[in-house]
């Protein structure tokens, strides 16, 4: 019996609001799950687009306070559904941040969570500098989540120019690994669909990448192309522009996890890795 599972990307453009932002994932979250999604994934940084200074710091709490994570917690068992929170910027007890994602199960509890390890640390052609590192703590451990339905990794937008991410990933039994995302518009542009879709080849996993798009408060302007790809590196679904506009709202495809052991089986690549020296 083919083991079907309906999975839904949230886009979002995220402002300095925090209300406002969780209230507009709600939404989407909603229409989602009344449309049939069984796991729901939302962007990086859903309930805040505020990179650093005062601004972060003044919205931001530790995981048992954060607003943010008791609301999807409660949306999460109100619906019954997985609901992956890309990332929420989490203050630790030391007063560093995490980028930390989670992934809730239908009954209301974090069954999964994760830091995001690779920091965004470079200067662009254009001029435009991130320094994440000097806000954010990189995390030291993958994630990976057994759930009664599916395997499930948790990556964070820049994790996806680190293949040996998403290999330890797919050896821990992964099925589907998230890429929630704020990407650059220049970047996304080059480099967006090729990454991800390496990825889902490479491991013979499903990617799904929900991500911010648009022009936010703070200035920035994320890629959007919100987008779900099946092991084969097929695009099952994409959140396209609308009138060179990255759209609010969600996109939801219905895949086939047994493609990811038929994949597995035809091009047997993670057993048929071996070790070298250099």
């Amino acid at each position: 019996m083919a083991r079907k599972l309906k999975v839904a990307c949230i886009q979002l453009c995220a402002g300095q609001n925090v209300q406002d932002n969780i209230d507009i994932a709600d939404k989407h979250i909603r229409e989602a799950a009344a449309a049939g999604a069984q796991l729901i994934v939302t962007p990086e940084q859903t309930a805040l687009m505020e990179l650093a200074g005062e601004a972060l710091f003044e919205n931001i709490y530790e995981q048992q306070d954060c607003p943010a994570f008791a609301h999807f917690k409660a949306l999460a068992k109100e619906l019954e559904v997985y609901l992956c929170v890309g990332s929420l910027a989490i203050l630790n007890n030391d007063d560093t941040v995490a980028n930390r994602g989670f992934l809730i199960a239908p009954y209301g509890e974090v069954i999964g969570h994760y830091d995001k390890i690779h920091m965004f640390d470079i200067v662009l052609k254009n001029g435009d500098e991130y320094k994440e590192s000097a806000t954010y703590k990189a995390g030291k451990r993958a994630s990976f989540t057994q759930t009664a339905l599916f395997g499930f990794g948790h990556t964070i937008c820049y994790d996806m120019r680190f293949p040996k991410l998403y290999n330890a990933l797919a050896h821990m039994g992964a099925e589907i690994i998230v890429v929630p995302a704020a990407f650059t518009v220049p970047t996304g542009k080059a480099h967006w669909h090729v990454l991800l879709r390496a990825r889902a080849i490479e491991t013979g996993s499903f990617i799904v990448a929900a991500a911010q798009g648009g022009t936010h408060e703070n200035g920035r302007k994320t890629y959007g192309h919100s987008v779900i790809i099946s092991p084969w590196g097929e695009i099952v679904a994409e959140m396209q522009d609308v009138d060179d506009v990255p759209p609010v709202g969600y996109i939801m495809a219905e895949i086939d996890l047994d493609d990811v052991s038929e994949g597995r089986k035809n091009i047997p690549v993670l057993e048929n890795e071996q070790s070298f020296s250099v």
